[in-house]
């Protein structure tokens, strides 16, 4: 299968929304909107998580590679964007207790459709995702990921895909910050 990545904006909005719409909004109905707000934050409007992100993605404040198939149909993602677009981390208290220097960039998640797991979705979502930052200008560039070497993690609980799939891509390990989970970082090279 080839697939493409390209950016999630107001014109890749209807291949994202039906992607998650095909998988009952994603993560229990998330719409990937948790890291872009203090936990359990609720809207002050009352909107619903699929109207907050549409909102921030028409306004530039939502960003992902949108992995597309050959037919144009969406199969995945990776979000990332500035630690004031995405706030909430995983781990944040031990995180904090000797955190890194401050990031200019954070991916904070992936998500691949059920059927096509496997297949390198995820592999092009994070290729994607380093492109696209290094055409924003670049910058050091972080994420909190689970190490699965040597144990097998189900595959629904790695939204935040491997250390291992970060390390393919330049990431070096940081710190550990949970019995599995690690700090990586690269410094991603303007384009």
């Amino acid at each position: 299968m080839t697939y493409t990545a390209r950016p999630l904006d107001a014109e890749t909005w209807p291949a994202f929304a039906e992607l998650v719409e095909r998988n009952n909004g994603v993560f229990g109905g998330c719409w990937c909107i948790g890291f872009h707000k203090p936990h359990n934050e609720k809207d002050p409007a009352g909107r619903s998580n699929r109207e907050q992100k549409e909102e921030r993605v028409r306004t530039d404040r939502a960003h992902a590679a949108l992995v597309l198939d050959a037919e144009g149909k969406a199969q995945g993602w990776c979000q990332y964007g500035s630690p004031e677009e995405l706030p909430s981390i995983k781990h944040r208290r031990e995180y904090d207790k000797d955190a890194p220097p401050r990031p200019d960039w954070r991916i904070t998640c992936f998500y691949v459709d059920t059927r096509h797991r496997g297949q390198g979705v995820a592999r092009e979502a994070l290729r994607g995702a380093v492109e696209q930052i290094g055409r924003a200008g670049g910058g050091r560039t972080e994420a909190i990921s689970e190490v699965t070497a040597g144990r097998t993690a189900p595959g629904r609980f790695l939204f935040s895909a491997t250390v291992e799939l970060f390390e393919e891509h330049g990431f070096t390990r940081v710190r550990q910050v949970g019995k599995h989970a690690w700090i990586v970082s690269r410094l991603i090279e303007p384009l």
